[in-house]
């Protein structure tokens, strides 16, 4: 193999990696809207006693997850601004049984659940906090 074809090939490896790592990282903190969501069940939800009236934030954490501890910080202090906004954060390192419940294949990851515990909203990644006052503000307008 000729050396100027094998700096084409290099090259070419090098920016299909690079467009697949700037799609995967464009991909991560979106709000996906869920038409048809799951109902969340209180007795889903080791140490929820009930349902705020608003929403809530159902996070979805591992120990080892660096993004985890950011994305802690973001809901709790959007959960402290409103009365309205429960934050739980759920560590699946133990209970790989509710990251097969919720379907969760990566974490962080949260689910945004109105009143009634219809899940809203996914979030696979830590979110951008005015991506989720927006979302929140939708869900707590229906």
């Amino acid at each position: 193999m000729s050396l100027p074809l094998i700096v084409v090939v290099l090259v070419t490896l090098v920016a299909f990696a690079t467009a697949i790592g700037l799609l995967w990282r464009s991909r991560q903190g979106r709000v996906v809207q869920v038409d048809a969501g799951t109902i969340v069940r209180v007795s889903d939800v080791p140490g929820l006693r009930r349902l705020p009236r608003g929403a809530t934030l159902l996070q979805f954490s591992t120990e080892v997850c660096a993004p985890c501890r950011a994305t802690h910080t973001v809901l709790d202090a959007v959960a402290a601004e409103r009365t309205d906004i429960a934050h739980i954060d759920l560590d699946v390192t133990r209970r790989p049984d509710l990251a097969s419940r919720f379907n969760i294949l990566q974490t962080p990851t949260t689910l945004i659940l109105d009143g009634r515990g219809v899940v809203r909203a996914r979030i696979g990644g830590a979110p951008r906090r005015a991506d989720l006052q927006a979302e929140l503000d939708r869900v707590l307008v229906a």
